[in-house]
């Protein structure tokens, strides 16, 4: 009899019933023309995660909700065979809870001979990759160590949902589909120990660009179907998303929560000002005249040489900057949004940052999900546990870099 999750002509394996449908995939392999048997122990149960930023691509590109495009993607990607089809801002939200808490111990312990600030934002893999290949000190130091959303996303598949299925990490095959082409080097770069136990969190990264290649050149007929969640909840969940204009928001959330706890100040709205251009804007929190806070958000690599210039003279203002290697942030990463000829497609853009803008906010701390995943998963919120799975280290220039690694 052949199995369903294969292509082999011949399959010992018996047909499963519908309460197994979601346990195990095959990948193909050259014998299956051969009539040979189906080995079920090469079977990978499949898990694709989506950027928070990817969706109003897809909402745009088939003038669709930013739910309905969730749901054709989702049973798009299940058509061709995936089990589970999860959303990324869950490990968004670790990461700016992390993010935040560094914040504010750095500023505690800042000091002239040991200066812990400015901290930059880790969650882009383009411009780390810059700062890691290129910089080195004395900016790396400067790097906040919460992992990115990404890094983080892989340990919440291959760590706690493989032991919720009873899965060895390597039985699973984890894809993020992403904004931006730099997102596959950072699965090349990811820490190989984690909580994933020795496997690496992401094992694929294809852009949204190149899934809606997929969807466009495929005759399959697609059923829609609801995203999945890592805890195995049947309601549907409904699309949030960060308080950033075009990314995660790392700004916003990190200014009001260090408002809170350095001065008891409560923010409401954030107010962003431009300086030298539209993509390099400041945020202040002032008192009786003092500047107690100087945030900026500095996207593109025109602006982050500027940001590396100060630093390194010294001449730095900033507590705090938000760092994204693409100009207008996230939603113009490259992997998504371009015309034919490489361009961005700016009318295409300008539709994603109103899906994007209408998708309701909430705080990563209103997430009940994230803090009984700290108490189930990582035993607490200053855990060793928490260290492992949502920091890392940086490397410099003098470390070897990959044989697939690109020059910077």
């Amino acid at each position: 009899m052949k199995c369903e999750h294969c292509t082999r002509k011949e399959c010992s394996k018996k047909t499963k019933t519908d309460d197994q449908e979601n346990a195990s995939v095959d990948v193909p392999n050259p014998a299956q023309e051969n009539g040979e048997k189906c080995d079920t122990s090469e079977h990978k149960v499949l898990a694709v995660s989506l950027c928070p930023q990817s969706l109003p691509y897809f909402a745009a590109k088939f003038s669709l909700s930013v739910t309905d495009a969730s749901r054709r993607l989702c049973g798009f990607l299940k058509s061709l065979g995936v089990h589970y089809v999860f959303d990324t801002t869950i490990a968004a939200d670790f990461s700016i809870l992390e993010s935040q808490k560094e914040f504010v111990r750095r500023f505690r312990q800042h000091n002239e001979e040991e200066p812990a600030l400015p901290m930059l934002t880790s969650a882009c893999p383009g411009w780390v990759r810059y700062a890691e290949r290129v910089l080195g000190h004395p900016v790396t130091p400067h790097l906040c160590t919460a992992k990115s959303p990404q890094q983080i996303m892989g340990s919440l598949v291959k760590d706690y949902f493989a032991r919720r299925q009873n899965l060895s990490p390597d039985k699973i095959f984890h894809v993020i589909v992403a904004p931006c082409y730099d997102k596959k080097l950072e699965a090349l770069q990811e820490d190989v120990l984690t909580a994933s136990r020795g496997s690496r969190g992401t094992d694929c990264v294809l852009t949204s660009g190149e899934i809606a290649q997929m969807m466009e050149q495929s005759d399959v007929s697609v059923r829609e179907a609801a995203l999945d969640t890592l805890f195995g909840d049947v309601k549907e969940e409904e699309l949030r998303r960060h308080d950033g204009a075009g990314s995660d928001g790392y700004l916003a959330h990190i200014f009001r929560h260090a408002a809170k706890e350095l001065f008891n100040e409560d923010v409401g709205e954030v107010t962003y000002r431009a300086l030298r251009n539209k993509d390099f804007q400041e945020v202040t929190l002032e008192k009786s005249g003092e500047v107690l806070l100087r945030f900026a958000a500095a996207y593109g690599f025109r602006n982050i040489q500027n940001v590396v210039l100060k630093l390194k003279k010294g001449k730095f203002p900033y507590h705090f900057v938000e760092v994204l290697a693409c100009a207008g942030g996230c939603l113009n990463g490259r992997g998504q949004a371009q015309t034919a000829d490489g361009r961005t497609d700016k009318a295409l853009l300008q539709k994603m940052k109103g899906i994007y803008a209408d998708i309701p906010v909430q705080l990563p701390e209103a997430s009940t999900h994230v803090q009984e995943l700290y108490q189930e998963w990582l035993d607490g919120t200053d855990s060793p546990r928490v260290q492992e799975a949502l920091h890392t280290a940086y490397q410099g220039p003098g470390q070897p870099a990959d044989s697939r690694d690109i020059k910077w």
